[in-house]
């Protein structure tokens, strides 16, 4: 015998009627459209920011997936990289992530023969992050294609124009 909860779950839920006010537009209130006026959005730096970023990393995705690379794990690798035996506490404050994020990226970065764990010389408590010789190597082929990628995303910038763009980028971050 089914229970009041389950028959009430059977039972079809009562529609409300559905508003049927008219909605009047103003007299000059164009039907259709035939070009989009952006002009508000385009005078956002988050929007602009944004849109950028989703170029650059559109063709990021593409030229990394040779070496299995997402953006967070090119960034730490990377870091890693320049910064030999930096701690997980360093690269997430560097990298503005969570430990928890970071730990199965570590694993994962293990696992593929990227990096190695050694004793910090001045923390007992942490371990200083160091890339293998397979990660080097990896790492040095993988930055070259993210310097040629930056070229060609913005390829449409003078060199001053890039430096004053990443310059006014870093203004809005640091």
């Amino acid at each position: 015998m089914p229970t009041p909860a389950t028959a009430a779950a059977r039972r079809p839920k009562a529609s409300r009627p559905a508003d049927t006010t008219p909605v009047t537009l103003p007299p000059d209130t164009p039907l259709a459209i035939e070009r989009v006026d952006s002009r508000f959005l385009e005078s956002l730096i988050g929007y602009n920011a944004r849109r950028a970023a989703l170029a650059v990393i559109d063709v990021f995705l593409e030229r990394m997936a040779v070496y299995a690379l997402r953006p967070v794990d090119f960034s730490a690798l990377s870091l890693i990289r320049h910064n030999p035996g930096i701690t997980s506490r360093q690269l997430c404050g560097a990298l503005g992530i969570l430990p928890p994020n970071l730990v199965g990226m570590i694993h994962r970065f293990e696992k593929r023969g990227l990096l190695m764990r050694r004793p910090h010389p001045l923390d007992g408590r942490a371990q200083g992050l160091h890339l293998t010789d397979p990660g080097q190597a990896l790492m040095a082929q993988a930055e070259c294609t993210a310097t040629e990628l930056e070229k060609d995303v913005s390829q449409r910038l003078t060199e001053r124009e890039r430096k004053t763009l990443m310059t006014l980028l870093q203004k809005i971050y640091l």
